[in-house]
């Protein structure tokens, strides 16, 4: 399969200021992403795992090394807006909350069709099909197109965010967190959908989580780290059902199982 994104050795170092010492949020990390892949960055809160999505986006950029999107080296530079524009068309990305990524005076509508637009898609007479084709393809009805986002529920609202994504028709999705606030059912619902935007257009799927369970159910591939560090990188199942790593050990054996209980703390 045609490779999509080659990141070599990526580092990421937040200057300290006055007594404070530098923090290095990313150290070292290599991987590549093909196209139809799905990527799972995993680790702990501080890990440096949202910090990776970042630089892929251009939303920080590296200390050192280097990140490759389909031949081409990102320059460090600030980009043009047709270079912008380029980029949108490359990595789109969806947030942990779509309430918050999503203008609450806009409806779902209008949102998906500001990024057709962006997208380059301008003729008007193409836009409402296309908008109810991208709405209907997340498992969204056409009446929703009025809605606006406190109208929807949680699991409604990540949809329009994946629609609003997909409308750039990007090849590589990144999904930082994408299904940690919703409930159970409802993420086994999008957990489906994105499996099957995955079979239907072959974009490359990057979650950044810290969710084995989502791990094991959506992703082929799985990068384990820790502090900033890559800890363990390869096959999903060989990753999780043989880990090399005992750090990527302790985050297996820490997913609740079937007749887990919590420990209660003894009272005094």
């Amino acid at each position: 399969m045609p490779e999509l994104i080659k990141v070599e050795h990526l580092r990421r170092v937040f200057t300290g200021h006055g007594k404070r010492p530098d923090i290095v949020a990313v150290s070292d990390i290599s991987f590549t992403v093909n196209s139809g892949d799905a990527l799972a960055i995993v680790g702990e809160s501080g890990s440096g795992k949202t910090t990776v999505a970042r630089m892929l986006l251009g939303l920080e950029q590296p200390s050192s090394g280097t990140i490759t999107v389909k031949g081409a080296v990102r320059s460090p530079r600030q980009p043009s807006a047709a270079e912008r524009r380029k980029r949108a068309k490359e990595i789109q990305i969806v947030f942990q909350d779509p309430y918050s990524s999503l203008d609450p005076r806009q409806t779902v509508g209008a949102a998906i069709e500001d990024a057709l637009r962006l997208g380059g898609t301008t003729e008007k007479a193409q836009l409402k099909p296309r908008t109810i084709e991208l709405l209907e393809s997340v498992g969204l009805r056409r009446d929703r197109l009025s809605a606006r986002p406190r109208a929807l529920s949680g699991g409604q609202r990540q949809r329009v965010a994946i629609a609003r994504a997909l409308a750039a028709e990007p090849e590589v999705l990144v999904l930082d967190e994408a299904v940690a606030a919703l409930d159970v059912s409802t993420q086994a619902q999008i957990l489906n959908l994105l499996n099957d935007v995955r079979r239907r257009t072959g974009v490359a799927f990057i979650f950044i989580t810290h969710d084995l369970a989502v791990v094991n159910q959506v992703c082929t591939t799985c990068l384990v780290m820790r502090q900033g560090e890559l800890v363990e990188f390869g096959e999903t199942r060989e990753v999780l059902g043989n880990p090399s790593s005992a750090y990527t050990r302790q985050l297996r054996d820490a997913v609740p199982r079937a007749g887990w209980r919590p420990h209660r703390r003894a009272e005094a």
